[in-house]
């Protein structure tokens, strides 16, 4: 969108300077001028998509790592839970040996 003004903009101005009948040094300095506002204006478009790049991918890595840790969480309540279960079921059978 920046890139877009920053064309439009120079292009106007390109425009004006022709209408203005300068002198060519005049249009020339115009023109220099307008390629640079359009040179700045895409190394700053650049350096802010570079910069999203860059966090979303964190934002990423970050959902990984913690999805890693909530499974790996979960697999440990899971187990934990069974060998409770197991020696619930465990103590359960003895009992009932011992009691036949």
């Amino acid at each position: 969108m920046k890139t877009r003004t920053t064309m439009i903009i120079a292009v106007a101005v390109m425009a004006l300077a022709a209408c203005n009948k300068k002198s060519p040094a005049e249009n020339q300095a115009s023109s220099v001028e307008a390629n640079a506002e359009n040179a700045a204006e895409n190394v700053t478009a650049a350096g802010e998509n570079e910069a999203a790049n860059i966090m979303n991918s964190a934002e990423n890595k970050a959902s990984a790592v913690k999805n890693a840790a909530e499974n790996k969480a979960e697999a440990i309540k899971t187990a934990g839970e069974n060998k409770a279960e197991a020696l619930k079921n465990s103590s359960s059978n003895t009992s009932e040996k011992k009691s036949k």
